[in-house]
């Protein structure tokens, strides 16, 4: 039997190998998703100073009062959008993106398909 532990463990050697291949550099940043059961998390992140420039999540006051539950995919489709708004207010509209070890299927897909909604090209 596959404990929880075991399948987050499983999730960070897949991440880890696919950001070997991956990396965000100023002109196109890497959008970084986490989720937890909970909530969902977005970054924007040059790989090259190490900084994020920008990020989204369900605690954000933005979403926090627009849905009901953090941890399903409405809430990942707000969280996308609004990663998507405040890159573009900072000039940024290519990014590449990495889906954290998830498979790309509901939450994760769904914020992928909000931000690009929402102008993000990737």
């Amino acid at each position: 039997m596959i404990t929880k532990q075991d399948k987050n463990k499983i999730r960070k050697k897949r991440h880890l190998r696919v950001r070997n291949k991956l990396q965000g550099t100023a002109v196109r940043p890497r959008l970084n998703v986490f989720r937890s059961s909970k909530h969902i998390y977005a970054q924007v992140i040059d790989d090259a100073t190490g900084t994020t420039l920008v990020s989204a999540s369900t605690v954000d006051p933005e979403v926090k009062g627009n849905i009901a539950n953090g941890g399903n995919v409405e809430a990942a489709k707000s969280v996308g959008s609004l990663v998507a708004k405040r890159a573009q207010e900072k000039g940024i509209e290519e990014v590449v993106f990495d889906r954290g070890g998830y498979l790309y299927h509901g939450r994760v897909q769904a914020l992928a398909e909000a931000a690009r909604e929402a102008g993000l090209k990737f």
